[in-house]
């Protein structure tokens, strides 16, 4: 593969394989930038999380969100069946304690979203939790043979449940729970009826105080996922400004005549190509991937709260108003980046400097409003805007991009005033699907071999059945924690088995250490009973912080919780137990996930790499073949969101497969990681194309944006799968960067038939 270009504009170097020599001299920029960049660089070297997977796809994502913390979440869940462990203290009748752990899992079963969805999801879970209850309790003194193939049932159907989603996924999972603790111990028929009414009684207690006596804000998540868009923006800009600040010294100045170039003036200059290479690579992949996820994030959001009132009220408006401008403004910022990787002359990147250190203060006010639900003074916003423009005016590209950015911000920022509202009409001019079609579609779609979802539901069932075998035959009060970890612990590929299981078996070591500790102080019934309440409201406070945090800060409460069920048992019982059947459920999830119906990685980034090249044949379609009416009617929009989607797939699977056993290694990944590069480079660019107004012969533009949009169809395997010949006519500089960089492509994609060549 070629990397030693001397064209200033050219990109065919890889960033993946090529690194500065040791000689390579330090960029440095102005020190009023320096705090930030340090700032960035930490960010940049830390682990991502959940929210944000980061830059470093192959180290695993369980770094802490602190502004996952949510402290009225643990007083809920505290209340929810703290108050009726009291009760229980104070007027003692066993199936309280049934009550308090119901109201306990249906706090668990809570992920959060709309009301009405939650609503559904809660009630359906404490209805089936009650039957599951009183049904296996029922049959538990039959043994195994009857209760493991009927169980076998209940796990593969709880397990297959995420495919309707996050909050069926987190019901399903609970209700496995539910099956464990009922097989602890044998009911006859009036306990097992008793035991049922009790246990939906406690879900439903627990709903009703998290989602009508204590009724949040129910546009709150709506005003903090568009929020989230608008901070990550920020953060962007702010990374986008570092990257425009980088100064050079002047032996390495680009040469204003190419042909002069000797052998130490290209060494020079392949080192500040690489260097900007990665720069930009490690901006890209840092960056874009969160705010897409975060941008997808938001819009699901909105379209189930519309959907859940059947009509888009001003509020929602508002809110997809907002959206659509940040996702105009992202669009636009990916438009100015390739602006400044692609331009040599400093001055350029002065100017857009300048622009973006104005931009990244406006875009934190309006994010801090949304989130807040506060009041924008527009007046002084609007001086802002008019401020940042300054000085841009003889540069047309970065003048038109920063105008259209700013009547995005003025849009958003407007939003935020009294009169920032909008009419609202019916959701996408339809009603919402019908209940039978959202219910019977997923499972008709994911009902195949090649579906993760499937794969994991058969292999939750396979793993969990000869568990649940063992702990009826050696029976044990501790012995349902083993099928417990197996499940909750399994998930459809391998990198997200061993994450969890690392998370799981570190938060259990040390939340049992502390339990126990806590135990040991707390000498009365009375006391354990009252150490709940700090417990619960820590452990389900930091439910979004990390699972490993999680995990940690919850363990505790389990250790005090069966001190307070089943005395007798000393607390360094229960956590040295805990701790021993956590870590062999989780050696056990994990060696399942590589033993079972695996999904190898490589694989699926071959198939996901595929897909992000069509995306992008047809980004380049709706940028360069359709008219100017393909703008105006969205086409482009949805062409571009379609391409974003389509390389966080790709990048999620390259993170899977880095993070596996040995496919790190594997020729096919290390080709992607190429390519992904390359196709972030290919989709900025057709951003910038997008905006800009190519001067070109329409013969040839027609010509090049035919080859252009030929050649990537056939990488992504459609048509015969053979590249067209290159046009003979003149292109024009921005097309020649996108012609040099679909050619580093198709030599990544297929390196044998370009060496041939």
């Amino acid at each position: 593969m070629p990397s030693s270009s001397t064209r200033p504009t050219s990109t065919r170097s890889s960033p993946t394989r090529s690194t500065p020599g040791p000689s390579t001299p330090a960029p440095t920029g102005p020190e009023g930038s320096r705090r930030r960049r340090v700032r960035a660089a930490a960010f940049l070297r830390g682990r991502g999380t959940l929210t944000n997977p980061g830059l470093d796809l192959t180290r695993l994502p369980i770094g802490l969100d602190p502004r996952g913390l949510s402290l009225v979440d643990g007083v809920r869940a505290a209340l929810a069946f703290g108050l009726v462990i009291l009760l229980h203290e104070g007027f003692p009748w066993p199936p309280l304690l049934t009550v308090a752990l119901a109201a306990n899992l249906a706090c668990f079963a809570d992920a959060g979203g709309p009301m009405r969805s939650r609503l559904l999801v809660l009630t359906v879970f404490s209805l089936l939790g009650g039957i599951i209850w009183g049904l296996f309790g029922l049959m538990q003194p039959l043994g195994p043979l009857p209760v493991v193939p009927l169980a076998g049932i209940v796990i593969f159907g709880c397990t297959y449940a995420r495919v309707w989603g996050v909050q069926a996924q987190a019901a399903g999972n609970v209700l496995v729970l539910v099956l464990c603790f009922a097989l602890d111990r044998p009911l006859t028929p009036d306990q097992a009826l008793v035991a049922g009414l009790v246990f939906s009684a406690g879900g439903l207690w627990a709903t009703l105080l998290a989602l009508l006596l204590w009724r949040l804000h129910p546009y709150r998540p709506t005003h903090r996922a568009v929020a989230e868009v608008w901070r990550r923006l920020t953060r962007l800009c702010d990374d986008l400004e570092d990257l425009a600040s980088l100064t050079w010294p002047e032996n390495l100045a680009w040469p204003e005549n190419p042909e002069t170039r000797n052998a130490g003036g290209a060494r020079q200059i392949f080192h500040r190509q690489t260097f900007d290479l990665q720069a930009f690579d490690r901006h890209a992949r840092a960056h874009r991937r969160g705010v897409r996820e975060a941008i997808e994030q938001a819009r699901t959001v909105i379209v189930d709260l519309a959907r859940s009132r059947e009509r888009i009220s001003d509020r929602t408006a508002q809110a997809l108003i907002r959206l659509e401008a940040a996702e105009q403004i992202f669009a636009a910022l990916i438009a100015v980046s390739d602006l400044i990787e692609g331009e040599p002359d400093p001055r350029r990147r002065r100017m857009a400097r300048r622009f973006l250190r104005r931009l990244r203060p406006l875009l934190g006010v309006i994010a801090r409003a949304i989130r807040d639900d506060s009041v924008i003074d527009l007046a002084r916003l609007d001086r802002a805007i008019d401020r940042s423009t300054r000085r841009l005016a003889h540069d047309r590209g970065l003048h038109d991009l920063a105008t259209r950015i700013l009547d995005r911000v003025r849009i958003g920022a407007k939003l935020s005033t009294p009169d920032g509202y909008r009419p609202g009409g019916a959701l996408l001019g339809r009603a919402s699907l019908p209940l039978g079609t959202r219910l019977l579609g997923p499972l008709s779609t994911n009902f195949t071999v090649a579906s993760a979802n499937l794969r994991h539901a058969v292999r939750a069932t396979v793993v969990a059945a000869p568990a649940l075998w063992a702990t009826l035959v050696w029976a044990g009060p501790f012995a349902h924690w083993l099928t417990m970890t197996v499940v909750l612990t399994m998930q459809p590929f391998y990198a997200a088995t061993w994450q969890r299981a690392l998370e799981r078996i570190g938060g259990t070591v040390l939340g049992g250490l502390i339990g126990a500790i806590l135990a040991s102080f707390a000498t009365s019934p009375l006391a354990l009973a009252a150490l709940v309440f700090p417990l619960s409201i820590i452990g389900f406070a930091a439910r979004q912080v990390s699972y490993g945090v999680f995990i940690a800060c919850l363990t505790p409460l389990v250790v005090l919780l069966v001190e307070v069920v089943e005395p007798g048992h000393g607390s360094w019982e229960v956590a040295g137990m805990r701790a021993l059947l956590t870590l062999l459920g989780g050696l056990i999830a994990v060696a399942s996930a590589l033993v079972l119906w695996p999904i190898w990685e490589p694989d699926q980034v071959r198939i996901e790499l595929r897909k992000a090249v069509r995306a992008h044949a047809a980004f380049a379609r709706a940028v360069l073949c359709a008219g100017p009416e393909a703008e105006a009617s969205g086409l482009r929009a949805q062409a571009a969101r379609g391409a974003g989607l389509a390389l966080n797939d790709l990048e999620a699977a390259l993170a899977r497969a880095l993070q596996q056993p040995r496919a790190g290694r594997h020729p096919q990944v290390e080709s992607a990681m190429v390519a992904d590069a390359t196709l972030r480079r290919i989709s900025a660019r057709l951003t910038a194309l997008r905006y800009a107004v190519e001067v070109a012969e329409p013969e040839a533009l027609a010509a090049w944006s035919g080859w252009i949009t030929a050649t990537l169809s056939s990488l992504g395997g459609e048509g015969e799968g053979t590249s067209p010949p290159m046009p003979s006519v003149p292109r024009s500089e921005g097309l020649t960067r996108l012609v040099a960089q679909i050619e580093l492509l198709g030599e990544t994609l297929a390196p044998t038939a370009a060496r041939g060549a």
